[in-house]
């Protein structure tokens, strides 16, 4: 029976130390990261706020309407950013298969007729009453976790047949198709390239890798020829002022903000092209907005500060590649291609360098579903630094005490 108590105790013991030992252990922040991505929050929710008072006076008769649900959006990101920052990434790794098909099930949803809303010949969101949800921006993110645990569970497979390569190329394929049914052909760019990116860097075979790009290219070309909408956006910022009044008309009165703004804007809530002037001003253009306000040096410094974002989550996907943590090195990695990929879109639009896409600016544009699964997403790097840290702290520790025993 002493014996029993004794291993009660010695167990009791041994959670306690544990207990201890998890309080003692802070929780590793990335200070740089950090600060740059409430910079933008901040920022994002003041710009949103200027560009669109305009507009809520004149379609809600409430001139702070979308300033008031952009902060409500911020606090459910917010919320669920640190929800996820608790989350071990063990979770991630065995859910993201999971994750990814309830995803894709609400792609296929959100095109039922009857469900779907279809706002601006686009049927891209499911109507909650309170809410409206956007499947395909938390598309890119589940897809990305659900890669990133295929290239560990087939490192091998991937990267010496051709058969571990097809599987996720077979899976991007059906759920670009659905994306196309909406249609959302910027999302599908995204995603394609963020999966090009990450088999990359999962060293797939050139042969394979090569083929995937051909065909992709291929796919977005045709996809892009079979709409004539599409083919006008491609060649129209080419020379928008052939057509100001028409079709080069978005992308003339961005570049007018641009002129407007010079070195250092006309003022905080002084921009004359949001006064319906320029479409979508508070949501894929809001970066014009900002050029104009806050003028050539109020762009730098919103561009420096996602280069901040930017490099700092690559910089945490090669410390866990480094520390041997390889999910969430991709995991990163994977997050820190979408990121990048639709801030340099988004930014290309608004200054008349790329065709017109109707991607959002991250962490800015106003938006709930694009505002929550970037929040998650990024709170997921903030983990993986967590665990990263901790794992090189707890290697340092043992050895020294190897060390001070000999």
């Amino acid at each position: 029976m002493s014996s029993y108590v004794q291993i009660a105790n010695s167990l009791q013991l041994r959670a306690r130390q544990r207990s201890k030992q998890s309080r003692s252990k802070p929780f590793a922040i990335d200070y740089w990261f950090f600060g740059a991505v409430i910079c933008l929050l901040c920022l994002g929710v003041v710009m949103t706020g200027s560009a669109s008072i305009s507009i809520a006076e004149k379609e809600m008769q409430q001139p702070m309407y979308y300033l008031l649900r952009q902060l409500i959006y911020v606090g459910v990101g917010l919320a669920a950013a640190y929800c996820v920052l608790q989350i071990p990434l063990v979770f991630w790794e065995k859910s993201g298969p999971y994750l990814l098909i309830g995803a894709i099930a609400l792609l296929v949803v959100v095109l039922v007729p009857g469900i779907g809303l279809q706002v601006n010949g686009s049927t891209r969101w499911i109507n909650f009453g309170v809410a409206n949800l956007q499947p395909s921006e938390f598309v890119k993110l589940f897809f990305v976790v659900y890669l990133a645990g295929y290239l560990v569970r087939r490192k091998k497979e991937i990267r010496e047949t051709l058969k571990g390569f097809i599987k996720p190329v077979a899976l991007l394929t059906i759920t670009s198709l659905l994306l196309f049914a909406e249609p959302d052909f910027g999302a599908v760019v995204v995603l394609s390239a963020t999966v090009f990116g990450m088999l990359f860097l999962a060293g797939v075979r050139l042969l394979h890798f090569s083929l995937f790009v051909f065909i992709v290219f291929s796919a977005l070309v045709a996809m892009a020829l079979s709409a004539p909408y599409r083919m006008e956006r491609l060649t129209t910022f080419l020379n928008p002022w052939d057509d100001p009044f028409n079709s080069g008309f978005q992308l003339t009165q961005a570049l007018i903000a641009f002129g407007r703004g010079e070195w250092l804007g006309v003022g905080l809530g002084g921009s004359v092209q949001k006064l319906f002037y320029l479409p979508e001003a508070h949501t894929d253009f809001v970066f014009a907005v900002i050029a104009e306000e806050l003028g050539l040096l109020g762009s730098f410094v919103v561009i420096g500060l996602f280069s901040i974002v930017i490099w700092r989550t690559f910089s945490i996907a090669s410390i866990a590649e480094q520390a041997g943590k390889r999910f969430a090195a991709y995991l990163a990695y994977g997050v820190g291609l979408w990121f990048s990929l639709q801030v340099i879109i988004n930014l290309g639009v608004n200054m008349g360098v790329l065709p017109t896409k109707g991607l959002t600016l991250p962490l800015m544009s106003y938006g709930g579903s694009s505002m929550v699964s970037i929040c998650i997403a990024l709170a997921i790097v903030m983990r993986v630094y967590h665990e990263t840290s901790n794992k090189a702290q707890g290697t340092r520790r043992k050895v020294k005490g190897k060390v001070n025993r000999l």
